[in-house]
This record gives structure tokens, C-alpha cells and sequence, in this order.
């Protein structure tokens, strides 16, 4: 495994260096134009950008703490430090670290592990919900003129609401009928594959035992109201980044709706992110998404796209690596743990059905 994580480095380095000498010698880019951009961006736009991102990393561990409570009371505030510590080890170390969080705080609050992926899986549907709900109401109220095709983005945030609520329906029969729900689905997917249907009503199971977290509707209400705030604010995070490039008339002038759209490019981008090659690759697909998408020239739209890489995912990196310090992580250690302990919780939940 570890082999092959290295093979695949390697061709993708060797893939980015030779697109690199290419686009250098066949792509009218300017990177004095690219310097200059940089030069007259506004930094106090970008400061407020980096400060909703610290925040919502604040928010963040309030929520998980805010999901813990039923099983163990915590304060609110002391989960943050997972949050900056397991993101920064995302951002340094790549996907296969996205589980330091839960490892990390089966460590901190003394709660299984098992438990702590549930949540983590909780987690990850309220931030696709939100994410979901706030795009699509800013793409179907977004004013004419302003979204490129809006025939295909009004699609887009239609789907998108309809997803939303079928994710929300979906919650509530799991949360009331979650075996139930996990044997219909075994049933299904097990007659084309036992073990695919044996995996999802798995994967069912897990998340009705993180959903047991949210016992009241006001607890719903709260964890909901929660993850709009803090998708809230990245979206200002990628509004005020975008519009910092004042030397550029599109992104100075960029609607929250655009601003969106870029959001859901750059978080698609970096779902299958390897580490530091990856943040180049994200920079290329942003920038490309921004001048298509907008008509911005490649220097001010790959300067965009580079800030708001370092602003939304790399800005956490200095105070996490402060902080792993003061908690003695190590991230790759950690990353490796993590992901070791997460394979032997999965072998343990399995053997019942093998039995």
C-alpha cells in the first residue's frame, strides 16, 4: 500500500513537471502580471477571508463537542484543537489522514473510536446539507446575468434543494428506523454483491449509532443551525478572497453566487487531494474554472486560485503545526494511527455478520 502511495506520487510529479515545462513554453501566461496581481490585491480583504476561516474551525469543534455531549459532557470549546490539528495533518499529509480528527478525540475525551467515526460520519452529512442548502439558494436567487449557462446552475440548485431534502428524509428514517433501513438495503445490494450489501447496511449502522447524538428535535435544530453558520462564513472566506484581486474587474466586482460556484469547484478539487502535489492540481482546476467560467485573464485567475488555497486550506497550517507541538503529535504518526485504528474498528463491526 505504502509502495504504491509512493508510485503514485511520483507519476503525478513527474505528470506536473512536464505540464509545467509545456505550459511555460506554449502558454501566454505572464508571471510578472501574475506578481504584480498578487502586489495589488487587497490584504485587508484577505485578512478578514483568513479570520472566518480560523473561525470556522471554532465552530467546528463546538459542533463535535456539541455531538459527543449525549455520551460524555465536554466543554465546548476544548474539541478545537482536534479540528486544527486533524485538518492541518489533511493539509500536509493528504486524504488519508482525514480521520485524525475522530482518532483524535476517541483520545482526548477517552470515548471509543467507533464512536467518534460515527459522529465524524454525522458530521460530514450535516456539512454536505448545509453546503447543499446554501448553494442552491443563492444559484436559483442569484440575479440574471451574473452565472455563466444559469439555465444549467438554476438545474444545478434545484437538484440540489431536492438532494437536500432527501438527505433530511433519509436522516430522520435512519435515526428512527435504522435497522430497518440497513436490512433493506443489505437485501437490495446483496443480491448483486453480499458483501457490497453487507458493507452498506454497515456503513447504515454506523451512521444510525452517530445519529444517536441528535435525540431531540431541538438537537437537530441546533446542529443544523450550527453547520449553516459555519458554512457560512467559508463562503465569505471565498467571497472576500476572490474579490481582494482588485486589479481585476470580474473578481473585484464577483457575486456571492460566483463566489459559490468556486466554493463547489475547489471542494471538488480537493477530494482526492495528495499531499503537496495536490495543492497544485487544485490551483490548475480553480484557475481554469475561474477564467471559463467568468472571462478572467490566467494571471489574476491563477492568483486567485492560489490564495484561496493557501486562505482556506493551508491557512490552518501554522497554528496546527504550533499546536501539535504543544499537544506532542506527530501528523504522520497520528495520520498512520488513525487510519490503523479505524481498518481494526471496520474488522470488529464486520465479524458479527460473519458469525
Amino acid at each position: 500500500m505504502k509502495n504504491s502511495k509512493v508510485i503514485v506520487s511520483l507519476v503525478v510529479l513527474v505528470l506536473l513537471v512536464g505540464l509545467g515545462f509545456w505550459a511555460y513554453y506554449h502558454v501566454n501566461f505572464s508571471f510578472p502580471t501574475f506578481r504584480s496581481q498578487l502586489a495589488l490585491a487587497d490584504w485587508t480583504k484577505i485578512a478578514i477571508a483568513l479570520g472566518c476561516i480560523y473561525l470556522g474551525y471554532v465552530v467546528r469543534g463546538v459542533r463535535w463537542a456539541l455531538l459527543v455531549r449525549p455520551n460524555k459532557k465536554i466543554p465546548l470549546f476544548s474539541l478545537i484543537g482536534t479540528q486544527v490539528i486533524g485538518f492541518t495533518s489533511v493539509a500536509l499529509v493528504g486524504r488519508v489522514a482525514d480521520l485524525t480528527r475522530p482518532y483524535l478525540t476517541a483520545k482526548k475525551t477517552g470515548l471509543p473510536l467507533s464512536t467518534q467515526i460515527a459522529v465524524y460520519i454525522v458530521e460530514r452529512l450535516f456539512d454536505a446539507g448545509s453546503m447543499a442548502l446554501i448553494f442552491s439558494t443563492a444559484i436559483l436567487f442569484a440575479p440574471a446575468g451574473t452565472l455563466p449557462h444559469p439555465e444549467v446552475f438554476k438545474k444545478v440548485g434545484y437538484w440540489g434543494l431536492a438532494g437536500t431534502v432527501a438527505g433530511a428524509v433519509f436522516l430522520v428514517l435512519v435515526r428512527l428506523a435504522g435497522e430497518t433501513v440497513a436490512g433493506f438495503f443489505e437485501n437490495v445490494f446483496g443480491s448483486l454483491s453480499k458483501g457490497l450489501g453487507q458493507a452498506i447496511g454497515e456503513k447504515i449502522r454506523s451512521f444510525r449509532t452517530g445519529l444517536d447524538t441528535l435525540r431531540t428535535p431541538g438537537d437537530l435544530a441546533v446542529t443544523l443551525g450550527v453547520s449553516l453558520a459555519m458554512w457560512g462564513l467559508i463562503t465569505v472566506a471565498y467571497y472576500e478572497t476572490a474579490r481582494a484581486f482588485v486589479a481585476s474587474p470580474q473578481l473585484a466586482s464577483l457575486t456571492v453566487a460566483q463566489g459559490l460556484v468556486l466554493m463547489i469547484v475547489s471542494g471538488g478539487a480537493s477530494v482526492f487531494q495528495l499531499p503537496i502535489l495536490g495543492w497544485f492540481t487544485q490551483i490548475g482546476i480553480v484557475a481554469t474554472a475561474i477564467s471559463n467560467f467568468f472571462g478572467v485573464a490566467p494571471e489574476p485567475a491563477t492568483a486567485c486560485a492560489a490564495m484561496l488555497l493557501v486562505v482556506t486550506f493551508l491557512g490552518v497550517v501554522p497554528i496546527g503545526l504550533i499546536w501539535a507541538q504543544f499537544e506532542h503529535v506527530s501528523l504522520r504518526k497520528v495520520a498512520v494511527e488513525s487510519e490503523h485504528a479505524a481498518e481494526v474498528v471496520e474488522a470488529a463491526a464486520a465479524e458479527p455478520e460473519q458469525a
